[in-house]
């Protein structure tokens, strides 16, 4: 490794899937990561939890293939939150 890594790794209960969230991890600028998704069991209960923190999340856009709540984080990257049908 290197002096300059710094990172959270965050997975969630029963995940095979991680995020990794820090510096020293990747040349990317900050806010040039769009449309990461992630599948959530229940997007109103997540969205309202969003909400309840601060985040400017927007409504839950129920589609055929799925209910979406968006957001970006205060880099400017934005998420895509998926409950399958």
């Amino acid at each position: 490794m290197h002096d300059t890594l710094r990172f959270v790794q965050l997975t969630p209960p029963g995940s095979a899937c991680s995020i990794v969230l820090g510096t020293g991890i990747t040349e990317m600028a900050p806010g040039s990561q769009q449309g990461l998704q992630m599948v959530v069991n229940d997007a109103e209960a997540v969205r309202q939890q969003l909400s309840g923190r601060g985040v400017p999340v927007s409504d839950v856009d129920v589609q055929p293939w799925g209910s979406f709540v968006t957001f970006s984080d205060p880099d400017g990257n934005s998420w895509a939150l998926q409950q399958l049908p």
